[in-house]
Protein backbone atom coordinates (compact mmCIF):
# COMPACT_ATOMS: atom_id res chain seq x y z
CA UNK A 1 0.00 0.00 0.00
CA UNK A 2 1.17 3.66 -1.22
CA UNK A 3 1.89 6.58 1.67
CA UNK A 4 -1.44 7.59 -0.47
CA UNK A 5 -3.75 4.80 0.12
CA UNK A 6 -5.49 5.29 3.15
CA UNK A 7 -6.56 1.83 5.14
CA UNK A 8 -10.20 1.02 6.50
CA UNK A 9 -8.82 2.32 9.79
CA UNK A 10 -7.75 5.22 9.16
CA UNK A 11 -11.14 5.90 6.10
CA UNK A 12 -13.19 5.14 9.54
CA UNK A 13 -11.69 7.57 11.41
CA UNK A 14 -12.26 10.66 9.15
CA UNK A 15 -15.82 9.20 8.67
CA UNK A 16 -17.04 8.95 12.05
CA UNK A 17 -14.92 12.36 12.22
CA UNK A 18 -17.28 13.67 10.03
CA UNK A 19 -20.45 12.25 11.42
CA UNK A 20 -19.79 14.03 14.66
CA UNK A 21 -19.58 17.42 12.73
CA UNK A 22 -22.34 16.77 10.76
CA UNK A 23 -24.66 15.42 13.75
CA UNK A 24 -23.89 18.83 15.34
CA UNK A 25 -24.58 20.97 12.60
CA UNK A 26 -27.67 18.82 11.82
CA UNK A 27 -28.56 19.71 15.50
CA UNK A 28 -27.67 22.98 15.55
CA UNK A 29 -25.11 22.51 18.02
CA UNK A 30 -21.71 24.17 17.64
CA UNK A 31 -18.45 22.61 16.83
CA UNK A 32 -14.87 23.01 15.94
CA UNK A 33 -13.58 21.75 12.94
CA UNK A 34 -9.74 22.22 13.71
CA UNK A 35 -10.34 20.20 16.86
CA UNK A 36 -11.57 17.49 15.28
CA UNK A 37 -8.94 17.84 12.54
CA UNK A 38 -6.19 17.31 15.54
CA UNK A 39 -8.38 14.73 17.15
CA UNK A 40 -8.40 12.78 13.89
CA UNK A 41 -4.27 13.36 13.51
CA UNK A 42 -3.67 11.72 16.72
CA UNK A 43 -5.58 8.67 15.97
CA UNK A 44 -4.12 8.09 12.51
CA UNK A 45 -1.37 10.52 12.00
CA UNK A 46 -1.84 11.98 8.96
CA UNK A 47 -1.50 15.99 8.07
CA UNK A 48 -3.99 18.34 9.41
CA UNK A 49 -3.79 19.28 5.42
CA UNK A 50 -4.38 15.57 4.13
CA UNK A 51 -7.15 15.02 6.49
CA UNK A 52 -8.96 18.38 5.39
CA UNK A 53 -8.79 17.21 2.05
CA UNK A 54 -10.22 13.68 2.85
CA UNK A 55 -13.40 15.59 5.18
CA UNK A 56 -14.24 17.18 1.34
CA UNK A 57 -13.73 13.37 -0.14
CA UNK A 58 -16.21 12.02 2.52
CA UNK A 59 -18.54 14.85 1.24
CA UNK A 60 -18.70 13.45 -1.74
CA UNK A 61 -19.41 10.14 -1.41
CA UNK A 62 -22.24 10.87 0.99
CA UNK A 63 -23.72 13.14 -1.63
CA UNK A 64 -23.83 9.88 -3.61
CA UNK A 65 -25.30 8.41 -0.95
CA UNK A 66 -28.04 10.54 -0.78
CA UNK A 67 -27.10 11.86 2.55
CA UNK A 68 -26.72 15.60 4.08
CA UNK A 69 -23.24 16.98 3.82
CA UNK A 70 -21.40 19.31 6.44
CA UNK A 71 -20.90 22.63 4.97
CA UNK A 72 -17.60 24.35 4.22
CA UNK A 73 -16.17 20.69 3.16
CA UNK A 74 -16.93 21.21 -1.03
CA UNK A 75 -17.04 17.59 -2.43
CA UNK A 76 -13.80 16.54 -4.21
CA UNK A 77 -14.74 13.44 -6.12
CA UNK A 78 -11.37 11.76 -6.61
CA UNK A 79 -11.92 9.39 -4.02
CA UNK A 80 -11.73 5.67 -3.83
CA UNK A 81 -14.89 3.31 -3.68
CA UNK A 82 -13.09 2.11 -0.10
CA UNK A 83 -14.17 5.44 1.28
CA UNK A 84 -17.76 5.04 0.35
CA UNK A 85 -17.32 1.64 2.16
CA UNK A 86 -16.25 2.72 5.25
CA UNK A 87 -19.53 5.43 5.29
CA UNK A 88 -21.97 1.78 4.48
CA UNK A 89 -19.84 0.56 7.24
CA UNK A 90 -20.63 3.55 9.87
CA UNK A 91 -24.11 3.56 8.53
CA UNK A 92 -24.79 0.12 9.29
CA UNK A 93 -22.91 0.72 12.75
CA UNK A 94 -25.93 3.36 13.69
CA UNK A 95 -29.30 2.01 11.82
CA UNK A 96 -31.37 4.43 12.99
CA UNK A 97 -29.14 7.89 12.68
CA UNK A 98 -31.40 8.62 9.41
CA UNK A 99 -34.28 8.07 11.49
CA UNK A 100 -33.01 10.37 13.96
CA UNK A 101 -32.00 13.59 11.99
CA UNK A 102 -35.52 13.39 10.10
CA UNK A 103 -37.43 13.09 13.49
CA UNK A 104 -37.46 17.30 14.14
CA UNK A 105 -39.34 17.95 10.48
CA UNK A 106 -41.89 14.98 11.46
CA UNK A 107 -43.72 17.13 13.66
CA UNK A 108 -42.42 20.62 13.67
CA UNK A 109 -42.18 20.58 9.78
CA UNK A 110 -45.16 18.97 8.81
CA UNK A 111 -46.96 21.92 9.94
CA UNK A 112 -45.27 24.24 8.38
CA UNK A 113 -47.46 25.62 5.13
CA UNK A 114 -44.36 27.06 3.03
CA UNK A 115 -42.29 25.02 1.06
CA UNK A 116 -40.36 25.95 -2.30
CA UNK A 117 -41.14 24.33 -4.97
CA UNK A 118 -38.78 24.67 -8.17
CA UNK A 119 -38.07 23.52 -11.53
CA UNK A 120 -36.93 19.82 -11.89
CA UNK A 121 -33.73 19.22 -12.89
CA UNK A 122 -34.28 17.52 -15.97
CA UNK A 123 -36.56 21.31 -17.40
CA UNK A 124 -33.41 22.69 -16.02
CA UNK A 125 -31.16 24.67 -19.48
CA UNK A 126 -28.10 23.06 -17.35
CA UNK A 127 -26.31 20.20 -17.63
CA UNK A 128 -25.82 17.43 -14.94
CA UNK A 129 -22.86 17.67 -13.23
CA UNK A 130 -19.77 15.69 -14.50
CA UNK A 131 -19.39 14.05 -11.03
CA UNK A 132 -23.18 12.16 -11.73
CA UNK A 133 -21.66 9.11 -12.71
CA UNK A 134 -19.20 8.49 -9.80
CA UNK A 135 -22.30 9.49 -7.40
CA UNK A 136 -25.23 7.06 -9.83
CA UNK A 137 -21.70 4.51 -9.17
CA UNK A 138 -21.96 4.67 -5.27
CA UNK A 139 -26.23 5.06 -5.04
CA UNK A 140 -26.12 1.84 -7.46
CA UNK A 141 -23.68 -0.28 -5.41
CA UNK A 142 -24.95 0.60 -1.66
CA UNK A 143 -28.82 0.94 -3.18
CA UNK A 144 -29.45 4.35 -2.01
CA UNK A 145 -32.92 4.40 -3.19
CA UNK A 146 -33.76 1.26 -1.41
CA UNK A 147 -32.31 2.57 1.95
CA UNK A 148 -34.86 5.54 1.16
CA UNK A 149 -37.54 3.29 0.92
CA UNK A 150 -37.25 1.82 3.73
CA UNK A 151 -37.06 4.42 6.28
CA UNK A 152 -40.34 4.82 6.95
CA UNK A 153 -40.10 8.04 9.62
CA UNK A 154 -38.28 9.72 6.63
CA UNK A 155 -41.36 8.68 4.42
CA UNK A 156 -44.51 9.21 6.77
CA UNK A 157 -42.51 12.61 7.52
CA UNK A 158 -42.32 13.66 3.77
CA UNK A 159 -45.97 12.43 3.09
CA UNK A 160 -47.27 14.93 6.31
CA UNK A 161 -45.16 17.64 4.68
CA UNK A 162 -46.70 17.50 1.37
CA UNK A 163 -50.14 16.96 2.93
CA UNK A 164 -50.18 19.90 4.62
CA UNK A 165 -48.38 21.96 2.02
CA UNK A 166 -51.46 21.15 -0.49
CA UNK A 167 -54.73 22.16 2.32
CA UNK A 168 -52.59 25.81 3.05
CA UNK A 169 -51.89 26.01 -0.80
CA UNK A 170 -55.30 25.68 -1.50
CA UNK A 171 -56.51 27.54 1.57
CA UNK A 172 -54.07 30.28 -0.03
CA UNK A 173 -56.09 30.33 -3.30
CA UNK A 174 -59.38 30.85 -1.66
CA UNK A 175 -61.19 27.26 -1.45
CA UNK A 176 -61.19 26.36 1.47
CA UNK A 177 -63.39 23.72 0.77
CA UNK A 178 -61.14 22.06 -1.01
CA UNK A 179 -58.46 21.70 1.55
CA UNK A 180 -60.95 19.88 3.90
CA UNK A 181 -61.14 17.20 1.14
CA UNK A 182 -57.32 16.93 0.92
CA UNK A 183 -56.47 13.10 2.18
CA UNK A 184 -53.56 11.48 3.62
CA UNK A 185 -54.36 8.53 1.71
CA UNK A 186 -51.44 6.48 2.33
CA UNK A 187 -51.97 6.69 5.97
CA UNK A 188 -56.26 6.40 6.15
CA UNK A 189 -56.21 3.61 3.35
CA UNK A 190 -52.84 1.99 3.32
CA UNK A 191 -50.38 1.75 0.66
CA UNK A 192 -51.62 0.08 -2.54
CA UNK A 193 -53.66 3.09 -4.01
CA UNK A 194 -50.81 4.03 -6.66
CA UNK A 195 -50.35 7.64 -4.80
CA UNK A 196 -50.33 8.89 -1.03
CA UNK A 197 -51.77 12.41 -0.82
CA UNK A 198 -55.66 12.97 -2.76
CA UNK A 199 -55.37 16.73 -3.44
CA UNK A 200 -57.43 19.01 -6.04
CA UNK A 201 -55.95 22.03 -7.93
CA UNK A 202 -57.28 25.39 -7.49
CA UNK A 203 -60.06 24.66 -10.09
CA UNK A 204 -61.12 21.62 -8.35
CA UNK A 205 -59.52 18.60 -10.55
CA UNK A 206 -58.25 16.00 -8.70
CA UNK A 207 -54.47 15.53 -7.84
CA UNK A 208 -53.22 12.54 -7.12
CA UNK A 209 -49.76 12.79 -5.26
CA UNK A 210 -46.60 10.57 -5.10
CA UNK A 211 -44.23 11.67 -2.65
CA UNK A 212 -40.99 10.65 -2.77
CA UNK A 213 -38.66 11.87 -0.05
CA UNK A 214 -34.75 12.09 0.66
CA UNK A 215 -32.51 13.80 2.68
CA UNK A 216 -29.99 13.86 -0.28
CA UNK A 217 -29.86 16.37 -3.19
CA UNK A 218 -31.72 16.68 -6.38
CA UNK A 219 -30.17 13.74 -8.13
CA UNK A 220 -30.80 11.17 -5.64
CA UNK A 221 -32.19 8.20 -7.47
CA UNK A 222 -35.74 6.46 -5.90
CA UNK A 223 -37.85 3.74 -6.37
CA UNK A 224 -41.26 3.67 -7.81
CA UNK A 225 -43.73 0.83 -8.19
CA UNK A 226 -45.07 -1.09 -10.90
CA UNK A 227 -48.60 0.07 -9.53
CA UNK A 228 -47.39 3.66 -8.92
CA UNK A 229 -46.10 3.69 -12.60
CA UNK A 230 -49.61 1.95 -14.03
CA UNK A 231 -51.07 4.37 -11.96
CA UNK A 232 -49.59 7.30 -13.11
CA UNK A 233 -49.83 5.77 -17.35
CA UNK A 234 -53.67 5.64 -15.86
CA UNK A 235 -54.53 8.72 -14.60
CA UNK A 236 -51.45 10.72 -16.90
CA UNK A 237 -54.00 14.01 -16.42
CA UNK A 238 -54.38 14.03 -12.55
CA UNK A 239 -50.88 12.01 -10.69
CA UNK A 240 -48.01 13.93 -9.95
CA UNK A 241 -44.59 12.68 -8.37
CA UNK A 242 -43.67 15.43 -5.88
CA UNK A 243 -39.96 14.87 -4.76
CA UNK A 244 -38.59 16.10 -1.55
CA UNK A 245 -35.01 16.48 -1.48
CA UNK A 246 -32.44 17.98 1.49
CA UNK A 247 -34.97 16.88 3.78
CA UNK A 248 -33.37 17.28 6.75
CA UNK A 249 -31.63 20.48 6.42
CA UNK A 250 -34.04 22.39 5.10
CA UNK A 251 -36.74 20.63 2.33
CA UNK A 252 -37.33 21.80 -1.10
CA UNK A 253 -39.07 20.18 -4.20
CA UNK A 254 -40.32 19.67 -7.31
CA UNK A 255 -42.83 17.94 -9.27
CA UNK A 256 -42.08 15.26 -12.19
CA UNK A 257 -45.84 14.43 -14.88
CA UNK A 258 -46.15 11.36 -16.75
CA UNK A 259 -44.78 10.03 -18.61
CA UNK A 260 -42.14 9.75 -15.99
CA UNK A 261 -39.60 7.98 -18.42
CA UNK A 262 -38.82 11.62 -20.25
CA UNK A 263 -36.89 12.55 -16.94
CA UNK A 264 -35.64 9.49 -15.43
CA UNK A 265 -33.97 6.11 -16.40
CA UNK A 266 -36.61 3.35 -15.35
CA UNK A 267 -34.28 0.28 -14.36
CA UNK A 268 -35.60 -2.90 -13.26
CA UNK A 269 -34.34 -3.95 -9.91
CA UNK A 270 -36.06 -7.20 -9.04
CA UNK A 271 -37.67 -9.98 -10.17
CA UNK A 272 -40.89 -11.86 -8.77
CA UNK A 273 -40.35 -15.63 -9.34
CA UNK A 274 -42.98 -17.73 -10.28
CA UNK A 275 -43.50 -21.80 -10.21
CA UNK A 276 -43.68 -23.31 -13.14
Amino acid sequence: MSSDDWSDTENDAVVASYFSMLNDELSGRSYNKAAQNRLVQQQIGRSRGAIEFKHCNVSAAAKGFGLPIVKGYQPRFNFQMALAEAISRWLAQHPDWETAVCRPHQSGMAETSSLFVGVAPTLRNTPPPEELEKMQAVARRFDVAGRDERNRVLDRAGEALVFHHERSQLHQQGRGDLAKRVRWVSQEDGDGAGYDIFSFTPEGRERLIEVKTTNGWERTPFHISRNELEVAEARREDWYLFRLYEFARSPKAFELRPPLDAHVTLTATSFQASFQ
